[in-house]
């Protein structure tokens, strides 16, 4: 992809017999993301969401957008966060009751496991303990079916078929159907209250009238909480990999985690702490959402190019990361590039999480919950690869190791 697209700032190109320009240029991508983003709407070449429904936060509506945005909000702010911090860090050690010393554990299952917990366990309160269990559970299935779907090509054709998503159809059922019962739960007891769904529930027009129906909360949530899950569990994934290959990068690391842990963060620079540089290092080199479309609403000019409505126009988080005019030796992994790079706010070179309106609200929640699953992971455990495994890259929804089985040690 890096040798297909070098030294073309803008590129026309052809995915899966759609024309579709393709920007690399970190200047021009932050325009279409920023600057001029009332051109420029949702694309649908790799949508990970086109199977659900267009209410809320997919509306194409920027007013609905806004507005539900702005009701999920008070749960991801960053003072909500810190609140999530105790309940988090249980959940983590709850699901790593489970390894045993020498006995492999497919990491990226696990961090599912860990992440919808955390979701399903902050997010949605006031639910009878089993249930809360259950949907975590069920819930980490579809994230990890939802992780491995393929985005384009003929595996992404393939999987396009009626019935060829079979497992992904049943994890999505399951997790919906249980999520239904609770929402009806909900509606037969107002005055109940569940947090984040409850929210979804009571939100009402100027009349007192529901503007959702029960069907379209549950749409709502199942994306609200795919996407706080399957990125997340990509990313960590990713981290731990790199400490069981990095050994002078996981004593740093380490290090600093314990004074963070015991409130004497160490301060090595005007830059960020190191756990931070490491998290933003491994979003640098292994973006979960790697790949992203717009389509232009209008003729529109992008740079030294004309581009007619309708036009498709893809841009990579993964090549921007990677840039050598940005950063040098793009490719190795140097957490303390951190402290003499900022990400800049000029141009697009760093978007892990996106930038603008549609930039990701659960950014907040995202470095606090990274920040812990790493925390208490690696303070019990080492984990390591097996001898002679190959890891290698899966660039399908989500940026994650094809096959990640780890072998977990006391510390």
């Amino acid at each position: 992809m890096e040798r297909l697209l070098r030294g073309h700032p803008v590129r026309n190109l052809t995915v899966d017999g759609v024309d579709a320009v393709f920007v690399k240029d970190p200047i021009l991508v932050r325009k279409i993301l920023v600057t001029e983003s009332k051109n420029y709407g949702k694309g649908e070449l790799f949508r990970k969401a086109r199977n659900l429904s267009r209410v809320g936060m997919l509306s194409e509506d920027e007013t609905m957008h806004r507005h539900y945005r702005r009701l999920a909000n008070p749960y991801l702010r960053s003072t909500k966060v810190d609140e999530y911090v105790p309940a988090m860090r249980d959940i983590v050690r709850d699901v790593m009751a489970s390894w045993r010393a020498g006995e492999p554990v497919d990491v990226q299952a696990e961090m599912c496991r860990i992440s919808c917990a955390i979701a399903v366990g902050t997010l949605i309160t006031g639910l009878p303990a089993e249930t809360t269990k259950a949907l975590g559970e069920r819930l980490s299935v579809l994230a990890w079916e939802m992780i491995r779907k393929p985005l384009y090509g003929s595996a992404a054709a393939r999987a396009a078929r009626p019935g060829a998503s079979g497992r992904l159809a049943r994890a999505r059922k399951d997790f919906r159907e249980l999520l239904a019962e609770c929402i009806a739960e909900l509606l037969d007891s107002p005055e109940s209250t569940a947090g984040y769904l409850s929210t979804l529930l009571t939100d009402s027009d100027a009349q007192g009238n529901r503007v959702l129906t029960a069907d379209q909360v549950c749409e709502e949530a199942v994306m609200m909480l795919t996407a706080a899950t399957v990125t997340t569990a990509s990313v960590m994934s990713w981290a731990l990999y790199v400490l069981s290959e990095e050994p002078l990068v996981e004593e740093k690391l380490l290090k600093d985690l314990t004074h963070r842990r015991n409130g004497s963060a160490v301060h090595d620079g005007a830059g960020p702490g190191y756990t931070l540089r490491f998290l933003m290092e491994i979003l640098r080199l292994y973006p979960p959402v790697w790949i992203s479309c717009r389509k232009t609403l209008s003729d529109v000019a992008l740079g030294d190019h004309s581009l007619p409505a309708g036009t498709n126009v893809v841009f990579s988080s993964y090549l921007l990361h990677r840039d050598p005019e940005r950063y040098p030796d793009p490719h190795r992994f140097d957490p303390d590039r951190w402290l003499t790079t900022h990400p800049g706010k000029a141009d697009a070179s760093y978007i892990p999480f996106g930038i603008g309106s549609k930039g990701c609200i659960g950014e907040p929640f995202a470095w606090q919950e990274l920040e812990v699953i790493l925390d208490v992971v690696t303070q019990e455990w080492k984990l390591g690869t097996e001898a002679g495994s190959h890891i290698r890259t899966a660039p399908e929804t989500t940026l994650h190791p094809r096959r990640l089985l780890m072998v977990p040690q006391p510390r």
